[in-house]
């Protein structure tokens, strides 16, 4: 099985982290990865994107012009990344950010409220593993103890006694993701 996942939004979103998080799980579970992060020169409010290939067998390329699931988190992002879901894929979006919701036809579209989850958990840095939690619901690629494993690789030391909040999160996410219509 090879999934090919583009995660995209404003930076300070943590798509990036939700990326490298995603690549160590899928190591950690003995596949082959690749992770390769897009940003603009302000990482924070500017554009932000990574490509995530978890695959069961070698990659062959990380440079992807389309794609299997697609998690946008604004406008911008789902207007450059939903015409290259490839037919038959998945699209999963937070609506907080995104003021014309994708509309193909020929994909599975999912709606995670996210932000709204992460603002009643008192935790708006939540928002990143409740998306991650939902597209594991949805596509469980990994496994949550192995994104948990990734957690610790990927959080400094000091960070990681936010590890029970993030594995809260997660299960948010799961919780909170509906297929839509």
């Amino acid at each position: 099985m090879k999934s090919e996942i583009i995660i995209a939004g404003f930076g300070g979103q943590g798509v990036l982290s939700m990326g490298k998080i995603l690549a160590y799980a899928g190591l950690f579970e003995g596949k082959e990865v690749t992770w390769m992060p897009a940003y603009g020169p302000e990482q924070r409010g500017g554009t932000a994107n990574v490509t995530v290939i978890v695959s069961d067998e070698a990659i062959s390329s990380p440079i992807l012009s389309s794609y299997d699931i697609a998690v946008v988190l604004n406008q911008p992002s789902l207007d450059k990344f939903e015409e290259k879901i490839k037919p038959g894929g998945i699209i999963i979006y937070d609506p907080y950010g995104i003021s014309t919701p994708p509309s193909r036809s020929d994909i599975s579209i999912y709606r995670i409220d996210a932000m709204d989850a992460a603002a009643e958990m008192s935790n708006v840095k939540s928002f990143n593993m409740i998306v991650l939690g939902g597209l594991l619901k949805v596509c469980p690629i990994v496994g949550i103890d192995n994104v948990l494993k990734a957690l610790r690789k990927t959080l400094p030391q000091r960070h990681h006694n936010l590890i029970p909040q993030n594995e809260q999160a997660l299960q948010r996410g799961h919780e909170v993701i509906s297929k839509e219509a």
